[in-house]
């Protein structure tokens, strides 16, 4: 039964990761995401066995089937990772309602990591749609204190608006409001952790890529990849990484 659950949480998690890409890649450009996909190219209307995640790319060799035109790598690479992560998460959860809240939390994340990717932008109409739900799902399983959320929400905003007035505007207010909505998931500590996670990961991919002379100085990266990744090592990894900085400075 666990081998099955195991594979379920993958399927699933890249049959929504499908979804995302839609709901990312259309969401900035105000389309429907209820319109049958289509080649942006030849638009040619994608049939059902030419939607598979993943499978579907791979046995079409990454080509349109009608004018053979390059399908971005984005696609099977959200799905992908989209899998992996619902798959983590029923690991670290299991089937306890947590699951739901991490799960509704990687939806959030991989849909703004497809919008930032694509478009440099986090759109205020899918943080609206998340923070209501965030709000319901942490009355149902409160953190303590109980108004640790909302001051979580309060100091991540914060953050984020000093980054903006120190960098003087290269990183975007969506960013901004993106911590602001994490914070009442994450509370203070977590959020906190996230900053410093996400900034770290990003000074240190920013100087890789200069060094390979594959970004220039100043020149803007999409921040939300890193703080995905930071936000979710915060979520299950806090207290071990908080151990481990104590332990490094005593």
């Amino acid at each position: 039964m666990e081998i099955f659950f195991i594979v379920l949480s993958f399927i699933l998690g890249c049959v929504f990761g499908s979804f995302f890409n839609v709901v990312g890649l259309r969401i900035p450009k105000e389309q429907s995401i209820l319109t049958p996909s289509c080649c942006p190219k030849c638009q040619h209307q994608l049939k059902s066995y030419e939607l598979i995640p993943i499978l579907s790319f791979l046995f079409q060799f990454g080509k349109c089937r009608s004018c053979k035109t390059n399908i971005s790598p984005l696609y099977p690479l959200i799905e992908f990772t989209t899998g992996l992560l619902f798959l983590f998460l029923y690991l670290k959860t299991g089937l306890q309602f947590e699951l739901i809240i991490t799960v509704t939390f990687a939806c959030l994340l991989i849909i703004i990591l497809v919008t930032d990717l694509s478009y440099m932008i986090i759109p205020n109409n899918i943080l609206l749609f998340f923070l209501p739900l965030f709000l319901f799902l942490r009355m149902m399983l409160p953190i303590e204190p109980w108004y640790d959320i909302f001051l979580g929400s309060l100091v991540g905003f914060l953050m984020l608006a000093f980054l903006i007035l120190l960098s003087k505007g290269a990183i975007g207010g969506g960013d901004m409001k993106l911590f602001a909505v994490l914070g009442i998931l994450l509370g203070t500590k977590k959020i906190i952790l996230t900053f410093i996670l996400a900034s770290l990961f990003g000074a240190l991919i920013g100087i890789l890529l200069i060094a390979l002379n594959r970004l220039k100085r100043k020149e803007a990266i999409p921040f939300a990849p890193f703080i995905g990744l930071g936000a979710i090592i915060s979520y299950f990894y806090e207290q071990e990484l908080v151990a481990f900085y104590l332990t490094m400075m005593f």
